[in-house]
């Protein structure tokens, strides 16, 4: 008897075979189908699908066969998977000195007639084999060697399937473990942000309480802002912590927003600015989103136009309209606009169409990314229209 000699990239071999992960596990209906069709197809008694390990070859599946594995030293299928064709046969064992005294030839199973297709994985490596068996000398016609092979590779279009899908859920679960850790990290963020947040606003009205009486109208009037911009903060930032806690974003809570409260929000949500004009147009009266959502696009929005302005009031005009599917919005600016050939990547992560703005302060490149994704998941879309010298047009819709 001659052992089959070790794989010229054996390392390799094995390692390939250990991504599939395939080795002991249960049987599967829909791989023994494919076993039972090729015994049945080559007329043979048994038909196994055989993965060659280190020191062993294991059946993933069996038809006619009791043993879940055997040696490697007495594998036909450790010789298989050495041939260049892809296609190994013996026709009769008992008359090849390679195999003439395998136990396997001259005890049970009795492995007289042998012929196996290789199955293959990444970059050429050999598997093991589909194999066929039967107790007397025979061969296959040229249909059976052909239906054999087109089974073999019905079989590793089943385990790369199955390895795709496993690879495809362990990456789930490791996205599942980093959103675990960004909304821990949400969640420690948003109460060392409201701690604060909420001294400031206490602060502010017990200021009010104390000195309210001796500071002029003017200096009521701040802090009164300074409370009210507190509030709608807190606010937006509960909003957003509940927002990276949900993975679907029709589940949040649809609210009825009255127009007139979306411009004075979005008025003290930037500040309440001397140097801008916010005005809106529109024919509706409410509209049924998440408040906090549009107020995270809207605030995006007419800061960057705030900020990037080459006029001395900067002048921002917000239209409301709709159709059968969506709201249609457009917030219209007169800056400096924007190029054309910037258009199609300033909604992109870190894409920054401008260097600073009239402050002198470099912009992030999250800001519009951020509007994007959030547009996108109101089921809507975003685009800008523009160009240097006329201002900027950002038009995105939501759906209802």
């Amino acid at each position: 008897m001659q052992k089959a000699t070790i794989h010229n990239r054996e390392l390799e071999r094995i390692e390939n075979l250990k991504s599939y992960m395939i080795l002991d596990t249960d049987a599967e209906e829909e791989i023994d189908k494919l076993t039972r069709l090729a015994s049945e197809i080559c007329e043979t008694p048994i038909s196994l699908i055989s993965l060659v390990d280190i020191d062993r070859q294991w059946f993933k599946s069996k038809i006619g066969l009791a043993v879940n594995e055997t040696s490697r030293d007495v594998a036909f299928c450790a010789h298989a998977i050495n041939e260049t064709d892809d296609f190994f046969i013996v026709e009769d064992a008992r008359k090849d000195n390679r195999f003439h005294d395998n136990p396997l030839v001259t005890d049970d199973p009795y492995v007289i007639f042998y012929a196996g297709v290789v199955l293959k994985g990444d970059n050429d490596l050999p598997l093991g084999a589909l194999c066929v068996i039967d107790h007397t000398p025979r061969t296959l016609s040229d249909k059976q060697i052909r239906s054999l092979k087109t089974i073999s590779r019905q079989v590793m279009n089943l385990f790369n399937c199955k390895r795709s899908a496993r690879i495809q859920e362990e990456l789930r679960l490791q996205l599942s473990q980093k959103n675990q850790e960004l909304d821990t990290f949400a969640s420690i963020a948003a109460h060392d942000l409201k701690s604060p947040l909420t001294n400031i606003m206490s602060a502010a009205n017990l200021f009010s309480q104390l000195y309210g009486s001796q500071i002029d109208k003017k200096g009521n009037i701040l802090i009164d802002s300074i409370e009210k911009s507190g509030k709608r903060l807190k606010t937006l930032i509960d909003g957003l912590l509940q927002f990276s806690k949900i993975d679907d974003i029709r589940l949040l809570t649809k609210t009825s927003i009255n127009l007139n409260d979306i411009l004075s929000n979005l008025k003290l949500l930037i500040g309440n600015a001397d140097n801008v004009n916010i005005s809106l147009k529109s024919e509706l009266k409410t509209v049924q989103t998440s408040e906090t959502l549009l107020d995270q696009i809207l605030v995006n929005l007419c800061s960057n136009a705030l900020k990037y302005s080459d006029k001395k009031t900067a002048q921002i005009e917000l239209n409301i309209s709709e159709n059968d599917s969506h709201y249609l919005f457009s917030v219209n600016d007169d800056g400096p606009g924007i190029d054309k050939k910037h258009h199609s990547e300033i909604f992109n992560l870190f894409k920054i169409a401008s260097i600073q703005d009239q402050f002198g302060n470099k912009g992030s490149g999250i800001g519009l990314a951020t509007v994007k994704k959030i547009v996108e998941k109101l089921g809507g879309e975003i685009y800008v229209d523009s160009d240097l010298g006329r201002g900027s047009e950002f038009h995105f819709s939501i759906c209802k």
